[in-house]
């Protein structure tokens, strides 16, 4: 955990969901955006939605509800307790995903969760013009950094989209996390520049 950089975004453990210590969690970061329990059946969306309402408390901008529910998007308000609710979206990986058709999230307001930074702009360019997708995390970015000093490029290689980073000593982690964070920046600043199919 990086003690001295304010948290933006918060998830909790999907697999796992501990209400009481997630919300504990919230009221002490107040991050500007933050998921709830995550929506897999449709009888679950009274207790999905009481953790939006609680959680809409503690945000600055807005609460995920990730929606693994086919047909269940339009039971999700747009907002609660005052705070946009974005539909977050799953993009399917082997950690998980949503069993949704990209179709389901149109005219709402999305949030992609997990996937590589080419998997999430492939499905902005698909929902691009559709739906608005305001936000997107990069735990892959920082796994791929911390785990094998490598950093991604919009372009693909004979290797994929990710490089070995070389020659930098210790600060080889957050030197290839720094560079794919400019790199995500610059692609997503890119796709936007090119506006609807």
């Amino acid at each position: 955990m990086l003690h001295d950089v304010p948290l933006y975004f918060a998830d909790q453990d999907w697999r796992r969901p501990d209400r009481g210590r997630y919300f504990a969690l919230l009221a002490r970061h107040r991050p500007a955006l933050a998921t709830v329990l995550d929506w897999e059946e449709p009888a679950q969306l009274a207790e999905v939605l009481s953790w939006a309402e609680e959680a809409a408390a503690l945000v600055a901008l807005a609460v995920i509800v990730v929606a693994k529910v086919p047909g269940g998007v339009p039971d999700l308000p747009r907002a609660i307790a005052g705070k946009e609710l974005r539909v977050g979206y799953s993009i399917p990986t082997s950690h998980g995903g949503a069993p949704l058709g990209l179709w389901e999230l149109a005219g709402r307001t999305i949030h992609l969760l997990g996937g590589s930074p080419h998997r999430q702009l492939e499905v902005y360019s698909y929902l691009r013009g559709v739906a608005l997708v305001r936000s997107a995390d990069g735990n892959m970015a920082k796994k791929m950094a911390t785990g094998r000093c490598c950093y991604w490029q919009a372009r693909r290689g004979r290797k994929g989209h990710w490089r070995a980073l070389e020659g930098h000593d210790g600060d080889g982690p957050r030197e290839a996390l720094s560079r794919t964070l400019v790199n995500v920046r610059l692609a997503w600043d890119a796709a936007a520049a090119r506006g609807p199919d």
